[in-house]
């Protein structure tokens, strides 16, 4: 039985619909292809929408948020709790006295002996200043807003529009003082961490400095090279403020007499010695040990000095490459702003530059840290034997000449241990830098515990006690500062919190 077939003059309206349907779905996809591409570059052309005007005066990052929501949306997420091998952001802050207990030795007599946890995201910044017992239980200048706050409104109030003016002005107040300021319609001042207008043009969103300590110092660490009237805002590359807004806080610093000026001692240059070298042509220290007696230095969190000996800084790679890497975001290209170690984003942190497996890169990162972990253990307790063999020397007797070149080589032993130890990197900023600097350290700490038995054995004056400041204990783990929120309740958030004393 056969199957009749259907006529060719049949089948040409059934093939010519079928061509024009076809025809038209091809066609509507071709003009979807193109409104997408059109969108897109739109999207690249206007990479914000302004629904909400922002100025000089505007703190609240939610408040940005709606014209910057990618941003912000990253931003928040600072107060999450992320661990890597040697640091990370907890909800409870890890008491580092009781991780490295050397540490109370070495900061015997200081602050820091008292309260010294791990550092966490930018959110937590200022609310863990309010609660450290470093400033609950001792006096802490006003100067201490600069790197833990959004202060530049602040400053410009105290200054009545002169931000340099109102800087040194703040700087001099009490932590008490300048925590509490309010303007002239008894608005409070200081609300928040660290903020969009810190490091943006409220207009143009161009990076840019806005840290007197840091336009100080800069210009001051150009002029050393020869470059004269230096000003960053105007002569960096953006390449460059990709690192600079990084550094107005992640640096050494320190509160210049008599005024408690945050100065950054970059006269003669970066390197630990170098800085070194200008704390004593100033003839400048923190504190006098509560052991030795010695005048000292405490080195605070060079980040921004020792990555500029390293080969990242060399090659041109920035603090915001690595640590706020760009995301594909439709046709934009977008700077994560949830700031945090590389090694928890190896893939956009890291594999952009550099094709090898992510387990490779972290294996390289923990060999460095390692090494560099385990020298720190050898220059502290080179420094604690140190620090025992000078007290020894001091009750045998040993003169004030005596111990001079001892109480010399103290300072600057523990001055690289802390360089070191203090920045966050662990050793991985500059690894033969680092390397080079506890090499330094442990040498100098050999050489006054052999010169310490030399004294001790011929002690020119009587023997005498000594007065050892006690070593303090420090906070317990329920004591520790609390978690705040982000955006518009931040402020709340700290409202019931107790104010330190003056």
């Amino acid at each position: 039985m056969s199957t009749s077939q259907p006529s060719p003059a049949a089948r040409r309206p059934i093939a010519f619909t079928i061509i024009v349907l076809g025809t038209a779905a091809v066609t509507v996809v071709v003009l979807l292809l193109l409104v997408s591409i059109f969108t897109r570059k739109q999207e690249a052309r206007a990479p914000f929408q302004r629904l909400v005007e922002v100025t000089e005066d505007t703190v609240d990052p939610a408040v940005w948020g709606v014209n910057w929501p990618r941003q912000y949306d990253s931003y928040r997420r600072t107060v999450d709790s992320e661990r890597t091998r040697y640091g990370g952001s907890d909800a409870v802050p890890v008491q580092k006295l009781d991780v490295y207990p050397w540490l109370r030795t070495m900061w015997a007599g200081y602050a820091f002996s008292l309260d010294y946890r791990e550092a966490r995201g930018h959110a937590y910044m200022l609310s863990d200043q309010d609660h450290t017992e470093r400033v609950l239980q001792r006096s802490q200048p006003g100067a201490c807003l600069h790197c833990h706050s959004a202060v530049m409104p602040a400053y410009r109030f105290a200054g009545n529009g002169d931000v340099m003016a109102g800087f040194r002005a703040v700087c001099n107040m009490t932590w008490n003082e300048a925590r509490n300021m309010v303007d002239a319609h008894g608005e409070a001042l200081v609300n928040h961490p660290v903020t969009c207008g810190d490091c943006h043009d409220p207009q143009s969103m161009a990076l840019r400095v806005t840290r007197p300590a840091f336009l100080n110092g800069i210009r001051a660490l150009k002029a050393s090279e020869g470059l004269t009237d230096y000003d960053v805002n105007r002569d960096a590359t953006r390449q460059e403020m990709r690192s600079y807004v990084c550094a107005q806080c992640h640096v050494e610093y320190y509160f210049a007499k008599p005024g408690n000026e945050v100065t950054y001692p970059w006269h003669n240059g970066l390197r630990a010695e170098q800085i070194e070298s200008y704390f004593d042509e100033i003839g400048f220290h923190d504190w006098t040990h509560g052991i030795t007696g010695a005048p000292m230095l405490k080195a605070q969190h060079p980040e921004f000095e020792l990555w500029a000996q390293g080969i990242h800084a060399r090659a041109g790679v920035s603090c915001s490459d690595c640590h706020m890497p760009y995301r594909r975001v439709g046709a934009m290209k977008v700077s994560d702003h949830h700031v945090r170690s590389p090694l928890l984003d190896v893939a956009a942190s890291c594999q952009t530059c550099h094709n090898v497996r992510e387990q490779e890169l972290l294996e390289r990162v923990h060999t460095i840290q390692d090494r560099t972990q385990g020298l720190v253990r050898r220059a502290a307790a080179a420094l604690t034997e140190m620090i025992e063999s000078i007290a020894a020397a001091r009750e045998a007797g040993a003169s004030e000449q005596q111990l001079a070149p001892l109480q010399r080589l103290h300072r600057q032993a523990q001055w690289r241990l802390d360089f070191v130890f203090s920045e966050n990197s662990h050793g991985f900023h500059a690894p033969q830098e680092s390397a080079r600097i506890l090499a330094e350290s442990i040498d100098y700490a050999r050489q006054a515990v052999a010169l310490a038995q030399e004294v001790i054995a011929r002690p020119a004056g009587t023997p005498r006690d000594i007065d050892r400041i006690p070593l303090e204990g420090v906070t317990p783990t329920e004591m520790a500062p609390p978690g705040p929120a982000i955006g518009p309740v931040a402020a709340a958030d700290t409202e019931d919190a107790p104010r330190s004393p003056g």
